[in-house]
């Protein structure tokens, strides 16, 4: 059995909603460029509902299947269901990550947190 679970390595190989994302309505950064894993989230917000999302991250490979997945994870659902999301439900929808890697799905959950830290104030301003 290999170090990572079918599942993770899907993700690397073939990641999903990756790059960025022109006007969106919440951006979230955990991490810092030049000072090893960053990511930086992108989402799009209807109707309190996230809509669409992307991420841009330079990482490790369970970096990159952590983005990944929690766009997958968090389209559709509600921002209060988002919030509800943490390190442990990710590396779940992952199969499992290495513990040398539980950064990597800690890093993805602290953008979105960062993300949606700023919903309430943006959320007031659009329904005026």
């Amino acid at each position: 059995m290999g170090k990572y679970s079918e599942t993770l390595t899907d993700h690397v190989m073939t990641p999903r909603n990756g790059g960025v994302m022109e006007n969106p309505d919440l951006t979230g950064h955990a991490g810092a460029p030049g000072r090893g894993a960053f990511m930086i989230l992108f989402l799009r917000v209807e109707e309190n509902r996230i809509a669409a999302a992307k991420y841009h991250t330079v990482g490790c490979g369970p970096t990159i299947a952590a983005g990944s997945m929690l766009t997958e994870l968090i389209v559709g659902r509600t921002i209060a269901k988002c919030r509800e999301l943490t390190t442990e439900h990710l590396v779940e929808a992952l199969d499992g990550v290495p513990p040398d890697k539980l950064h990597c799905p800690a890093l993805a959950i602290g953008a979105l947190r960062d993300a949606l830290s700023k919903w309430s104030t943006q959320g007031e301003e659009r329904r005026r």
